[in-house]
């Protein structure tokens, strides 16, 4: 048709319907369980504004609503026919039959489909998100005399629920409309599932009543962090007080089909739902909820009789100040396995944050490490390194990324080196282009690109880079003459809007983009040095930096980072990581050698020992004069001429409250950014390891991932049965066909 294939890509617009990692991880997930065969389904909301885009207006974040259905959406197909309803509001009612839930509001929820193909295995399957329809009588039930123009106007009110996504990373905030959020991806989800079980051959009924107790052997149902937590409950009332199953019986269903994956260690990440909004919106549930809390301890109390500290340590809910639900515990106690995202971040879980847990079940306590596509963060987003690799190894590595060890046996292949670094030169020059047209800024593709983009948060020390940049541009004012290598640095994210941390990762963002208005402007330093901030980073951006990077930024305080996934996708596609031992690090420093990657700082027993000695910012400015020019500058308004104290929040958080110890790893981090310098000078050496980053980057495949998951949780086998084409007859399979079971 005389079209560009890649001018059409730049068009579509990102489903931004996650908040990086989580739903990015997600998205990885249901990639990989089509390409295993998997029968698996993605259950979400269907939000009509997603993430918010990013502009940076004068150096500071604005955002803009995310209108990504603008244009429609060509991938979706709506299921009118398998509409839902679901209930909020309203009270209980206690009868000889049992509890009943009456008088309340109903949110219909209309499912859009989104097909899920597998890589070349004609598996496709079903990504199914929620949309909020008001039902037609909604507000012209009753006796409302009123105004049919307002109750009209009105239905807006339950439509709100998949109006918009809450931006927030990593921060619990305890709004009603996101607790509506949280309850209505649930109830229609299970409806759907328990539709589909009655449906086959499984739920067989005797008579009247559907028989459950093959239920767990036909469905798992993995809760991704706490966010769906209230599914627990919600099965609980569909089989106590509609399905008249026993109050046991239903609990060691519904502890069956259960499993609870944890994605964070940070104490404000955690939800704590008030028990008074609880009651307000979904007041069976909270009667529930406490029947549940009370069988726990009761079981802990015969355990450790008299051991009240315990009891209110394990406790599904926090008493003091407002009475809160801890929807973590809510997860463990209903579930059958627990697991962390990282082998570090999994020992966290069992020594600290849930120890009191861990110690009662210590056999329901696992680790996943997290993984990413390798059809979307290698095949799709840098054909050029996926095609070299092919012709070295072969095609097969695509769906078992272990193979990409082989690669071992070419790391002293001259021309293979060689290869590489081309491919990635030609990567580079193609982003430094975009750069370039979208920046304004002349960038010198033989700099090394010095990348940071994730989320702008405290733990993930975007600040500590930011004092690396002003520590080099005051090195190269200082001696201009003296050697220096080129560098590009680039760091991009958003800001979460609601967090309380938002006024200082929006300083930061601020931060950044006036040290690179000073550096960039500054003709002694030239080309040596360039920062640009990324705007709107988002996945569509994220496939055009990645394999163009050479230096990978993964610095966040040892014991903050639950595992981290922007950390494998830049090994795999052959930069170098400079990082702390911390999330998924440890375990690419663990397959690569730790030889092979730039780690420096202290580990989780240094930060541990840290606390308990007393983090002194005042002592490291005042023992290394580069941090102290560095922090000096920032406070002067060096950078900031027109408003010279526009950084004293920065400053003063960085001295007196900086719960990440950026001070504390300040020295250790220059100190290795110059060897990471002085390696990249020879380019040969350079190259040499980033071949040993790629052959050990296997494990971090989410096929990798999914297949634990599988094993050890879900309990099915993935099919590498290859479905032939709908053109070619299927009689000759059909009887070799497992009874595959639903994830």
């Amino acid at each position: 048709l005389g079209l560009d294939m890649e001018e059409l890509e730049e068009i579509e617009e990102d489903a931004g319907l996650g908040n990086g990692g989580l739903g990015r991880l997600a998205a990885c997930f249901l990639d990989s369980m089509a390409t295993l065969g998997l029968a698996a389904y993605g259950y979400g909301i269907r939000y009509e504004y997603g993430i918010f885009n990013q502009k940076i207006r004068d150096g500071w974040q604005v955002e803009e609503a995310d209108d990504w259905l603008r244009h429609g959406n060509p991938w979706e197909k709506a299921r009118p026919e398998y509409m839902l309803p679901v209930h909020f509001y309203g009270r209980v009612e206690h009868g000889a039959t049992g509890a009943k839930w009456v008088d309340t509001q109903v949110v219909l929820a209309l499912p859009y489909d989104t097909p899920v193909p597998g890589y070349m295995n004609n598996t496709v399957n079903t990504m199914r998100l929620w949309s909020a329809r008001a039902p037609n009588d909604f507000n012209l039930r009753d006796f409302n005399v009123g105004d049919y123009i307002q109750a009209v106007l009105d239905r807006n009110l339950a439509e709100n629920i998949s109006r918009v996504l809450y931006p927030n990373d990593n921060f619990f905030e305890g709004k009603e409309l996101r607790l509506k959020q949280e309850y209505f991806v649930v109830a229609a989800t299970l409806q759907d599932i328990i539709r589909r079980f009655k449906a086959s051959k499984f739920g067989s009924t005797d008579s009247v009543r559907t028989v459950f107790d093959s239920f767990p052997d036909q469905v798992a149902i993995q809760l991704n962090d706490t966010h769906p937590a209230m599914a627990i409950p919600e099965l609980m009332r569909i089989f106590v007080d509609i399905e008249k199953l026993p109050w046991n019986t239903a609990w060691d269903i519904t502890k069956r089909t259960f499993a609870y994956t944890n994605h964070t260690v940070l104490p404000e990440a955690l939800e704590r739902w008030p028990v008074d909004l609880v009651e307000k919106l979904l007041p069976r549930h909270l009667q529930i909820i406490y029947e549940i809390n009370q069988r726990h301890l009761d079981h802990i109390a015969s355990l450790f009789p008299n051991d009240m500290d315990r009891l209110r340590r394990m406790s599904l809910i926090e008493e003091g100040g407002t009475k809160r639900i801890n929807m973590a515990h809510l997860c463990i106690v209903g579930s059958h396995a627990v697991n962390g995202v990282a082998k570090i971040h999994s020992e966290i879980v069992k020594a600290q944050v849930f120890k009191d847990f861990a110690a009662l079940e210590p056999e329901k306590f696992q680790n996943k490490t997290n993984g990413i596509t390798p059809r979307r963060w290698l095949l799709l987003c840098n054909p050029g390194l996926a095609e070299l690799i092919a012709e070295k190894i072969g095609e097969d590595y695509v769906r078992d990324l272990s193979q990409l060890t082989k690669l071992h046996e070419f790391v002293d292949d001259d021309l293979f080196i060689r290869e590489v670094a081309k491919v990635k030169q030609e990567n580079k020059v193609k982003f430094a282009l975009y750069l370039e047209k979208e920046y304004k800024v002349k960038i010198n593709p033989s700099s090394m690109f010095d990348v940071h983009v994730k989320r702008i948060h405290e733990y993930k020390r975007q600040l500590m880079n930011c004092l690396h940049i002003i520590t080099m541009y005051n090195r190269i004012r200082r001696d201009p003459a003296k050697l220096f290598v080129p560098r590009t640095v680039i760091i991009g994210g958003k800001a979460s809007w609601a967090a309380p941390g938002y006024h200082m990762a929006k300083m930061i963002i601020k931060l950044i983009n006036a040290v690179a208005h000073v550096v960039n402007n500054d003709p002694v330093v030239g080309s040596k040095l360039k920062v640009i901030f990324l705007e709107n980073y988002r996945v569509s951006l994220a496939e055009k930096v990645i394999p163009a990077t050479d230096l990978s930024e993964q610095i966040s305080t040892a014991g903050t980072e639950a595992s981290g996934t922007g950390n494998m996708k830049f090994m795999l596609n052959g930069a170098l990581t400079i990082g702390t031992m911390d999330g998924a690090n440890v375990e690419m420093a663990e397959e690569a050698g730790e030889e092979n990657l730039f780690i420096f700082g202290m580990r989780v027993e240094d930060v541990a020992e840290l606390d308990r000695e007393g983090y002194n910012a005042q002592k490291y400015y005042s023992e290394l004069p580069e941090l102290q020019q560095a922090v000096d500058q920032i406070e002067s308004g060096f950078f900031s001429p027109k408003e010279p104290d526009l950084f004293k929040d920065v400053v003063n958080m960085l001295f007196h409250h900086d719960r990440f110890k950026v001070f504390a790893d300040y020295e250790a981090y220059v100190k290795c950014q110059e060897k990471v310098s002085e390696l990249y000078l020879n380019s040969k050496a350079w190259t040499k390891m980033v071949i040993r980053n790629i052959a050990a980057a296997g494990k971090f495949s989410s096929d990798r991932t999914i297949k634990e998951y599988a094993r050890d949780i879900w309990h099915v086998e993935p099919s590498d049965l290859k479905i032939p084409p709908p053109n070619e007859p299927r009689d000759v399979v059909e009887d070799k066909t497992p009874n595959g079971t639903a994830a």
